[in-house]
């Protein structure tokens, strides 16, 4: 009997998944636009984070979606504007943290919590978006170093680290379309041990002679590459663009065998 239910238990989740990922390569045929909802949370219960997320609006991520339409025109996807982002209520809880010691089952296990918890904390919006952005907003005071962020292309969900000073703003903005761009696969093309961006692929010029410095940095390079061993963090979208590779693995750009 137990066995039976197992049995039929685990069947229901390759179904799912097997569902989820066809969906997953429709959607990448960019038929439509995806609607982001982006959720504020004030993961310290700080009074000047509070303050802070009280002036947030819509148009303050209106550039993100500019920035998407931007970069997307040269791939003639037939969408004026890919990405439309809609800010949602303010989240009180904190969506669970990815587990750190790198083990297969952890990460499954945190992935399922991660799903169930965005099921439950999902604030209606205009729209009923295809991914959902939890950004955690911490006091750069009392936190001047933010941990890596985390986005799932299954199920299309991120957990965003950012600052929660005006200051920030335009470097926020950075942080939340890299983690947005995970969620529709695109990969990271820096090196995790160092935070340099890898080259090629990870570089917004990598023809450029010299090489280095670089000017602007590719999206998922994460930085600017100013020499072998230096890299800085972008000011803002504007010194950013989105690269070859990452095009191809969000499906802007096809592959030469057609695919």
């Amino acid at each position: 009997m137990w066995r039976k239910l197992r049995i039929a238990v685990l069947l229901l989740i390759l179904a799912t998944v097997v569902q989820q990922t066809w969906l997953d390569k429709a959607d990448l045929a960019w038929k439509d636009n995806f609607y982001v909802a982006v959720y504020p949370v004030n993961v310290d219960n700080s009074p000047k984070v509070s303050a802070y997320l009280h002036t947030l609006s819509r148009d303050d991520f209106e550039p993100v979606a500019e920035y998407f339409a931007s970069e997307a025109a040269p791939y003639h996807l037939g969408l004026r504007r890919p990405i439309e982002v809609q800010l949602g209520a303010q989240v009180d809880d904190i969506p669970p943290a990815p587990p750190t010691n790198g083990k297969v089952l952890s990460n499954i296990i945190w992935s399922l919590k991660f799903r169930y918890f965005a099921w439950k904390n999902s604030p209606k919006v205009n729209v009923r978006p295809a991914i959902r952005l939890y950004l955690l907003y911490y006091d750069p005071a009392t936190n001047p170093r933010l941990s890596h962020s985390t986005a799932l292309n299954k199920g299309r969900i991120g957990r965003v680290n950012l600052f929660g000073d005006s200051a920030y703003s335009k470097q926020n903005l950075v942080i939340l379309a890299h983690e947005l761009l995970h969620t529709l696969n695109a990969t990271d093309k820096y090196d995790l041990n160092t935070s340099l961006p890898m080259y090629p692929d990870g570089f917004a010029e990598p023809d450029k002679t010299p090489r280095y410095p670089q000017d602007i940095a590719e999206l998922m390079g994460g930085r600017v590459p100013i020499s072998e061993t230096q890299a800085e963090i972008p000011k803002s979208l504007k010194q950013t663009l989105i690269g070859e590779k990452t095009a191809r693995e969000i499906g802007w750009l096809k592959s030469s065998g057609g695919e």
